[in-house]
């Protein structure tokens, strides 16, 4: 299988890349004809859906889903995917999903560190957003940690940076398209 991870000027790319290429996945850079198109996220909404208006990857992600071909959304790659968010004063997102992201309403700001979600695993967060759409699929805390629309997966956790439990899940989202 090989994997474009959508490079827009965030952050976590590289750590992305490598959680990947452990799991014996060829990374390239056509986010159109991968087999999985990765939108990755740390960072600012306004400053990331500029980066990705920049360099075509706006519609290459439109395009994907439309075809029904499979995106999975990281942290802010998962709330990008959805029609607003409320960081940085207002951004319209990527529309792919009903919803918005939404600031955590908690004292704990920004959500920082391991979690359970749902009995599947203790995973890493790093946020101050979180998405409220009727994809909502996992949770954690009471916060949607997992989404899932057509071909779209997202998930407010970050598997490559969340060790075993993070592994096993791209392991298992890797298993699943090969079997489509």
């Amino acid at each position: 299988m090989n994997v474009a991870i959508c490079n827009y000027g965030a952050g976590n790319i590289r750590s992305v890349e490598l959680a990947f290429q452990r799991l014996g996945v060829t990374i390239i850079d056509d986010v159109r004809s991968a087999g999985l198109a990765v939108l990755p996220g740390v960072g600012s909404a306004r400053t990331a859906m500029a980066g990705l208006r920049q360099r075509g990857l706006d519609e290459a992600l439109r395009e994907r889903f439309e075809w029904d071909r499979p995106i999975l959304g990281i942290c802010l790659g998962l709330q990008l995917a959805l029609e607003h968010t409320e960081e940085d004063g207002g951004v319209d997102g990527l529309q792919l999903l009903p919803g918005r992201a939404e600031r955590i309403a908690s004292n704990r700001v920004p959500r920082i560190g391991w979690a359970e979600v749902n009995g599947r695993g203790t995973f890493w967060f790093a946020h101050s957003y979180a998405a409220n759409t009727p994809c909502a699929v996992a949770w954690s805390e009471g916060i949607v940690a997992e989404v899932r629309l057509g071909s779209f997966v997202g998930v407010q956790f970050h598997p490559e940076k969340s060790g075993a439990a993070g592994a096993r899940f791209l392991q298992q989202e890797l298993e699943c398209l090969s079997r489509v």
